[in-house]
């Protein structure tokens, strides 16, 4: 099944000269959505990760899932204030603004130093993979992987990340 086809580009959105790859319709497709977990599924499942740590918010739909199907831990990475206990924060730069992430400190109790992999819907500049593997780092667990749906390899987003396996489905 070719993904691609599943992914509508959306030209000046969130504001002029940025096109917007929309995943919606792959979400929105059974099918689609089903392929593209077990895709994600067989790819990080040899990572053997305890935890899998998806990015607000659509790091949270395919990490989460993706959790259910290795049978591990998902962790959030949120926006700041979402969090209701201790938790480390680290700012961060995107193509058109800058914002904010953070994760709770305790996040890796239930196996310290556990290994983890980084989930999210796209790779763009890196910045949102970056600040969380910091995020990751300052919370006790082990960087092992990243996995994408998409990729916008123009933007070169890969080689700011640490040097472990990442994993994109589908590539611009």
């Amino acid at each position: 099944m070719d993904l691609k086809q599943y992914i509508k580009d959306v030209p000046d959105f969130p504001e002029p000269g940025i096109l917007f790859r929309d995943i919606t319709p792959l979400l929105a497709d059974g099918v689609a959505w089903s392929t593209t977990i077990e895709r994600m599924r067989e790819a990080v499942a040899p990572l053997r990760p305890d935890y899998l740590v998806g990015m607000e918010s659509r790091g949270f739909i395919f990490a989460a899932a993706l959790a259910v199907q290795l049978g591990v831990g998902f962790v959030p990475v949120r926006k700041p204030g979402k969090l209701p206990r201790a938790a480390f924060s680290q700012d961060y730069a995107l193509e058109y603004r800058t914002d904010r992430l953070e994760v709770h400190q305790d996040c890796f109790a239930a196996v310290p130093g556990g290994r983890v992999v980084v989930v999210d819907d796209v790779i763009a500049t890196g910045g949102t993979a970056k600040a969380t593997v910091d995020l990751i780092r300052q919370a006790g667990g082990t960087l092992v992987g990243f996995c994408f749906l998409v990729e916008l390899g123009f933007l070169q987003g890969r080689t700011v990340l640490p040097k472990v396996p990442v994993i994109s489905l589908v590539h611009y």
